[in-house]
């Protein structure tokens, strides 16, 4: 079991992304698995993981968007 979650300030950045029209499909999708990661028992995907692994490697992405994907990947499955 995950017992690590999303924190409150993390999760309120999320949730104005998740109502910016202007955000991008990208930013969206990790913000919506930060704020699902608010409750401890959901924790990160394998495809969502590769993808936040990519973001985090890439110098295209806003610094915000980056603090998501770190956020999705410390909440991991560690056995993967």
């Amino acid at each position: 079991m995950n017992t690590k979650m999303s924190s409150s300030i993390l999760a309120s950045q999320a949730s104005k992304v998740l109502h910016n029209k202007n955000a991008s499909a990208t930013q969206k999708s990790l913000a919506a698995s930060v704020l699902s990661q608010r409750n401890r028992r959901n924790q990160t995907g394998a495809v969502m993981e590769k993808k936040a692994s990519r973001i985090l490697q890439s110098d295209k992405y806003s610094a915000q968007t980056k603090s998501f994907a770190a956020s999705v990947l410390s909440q991991s499955n560690k056995e993967r």
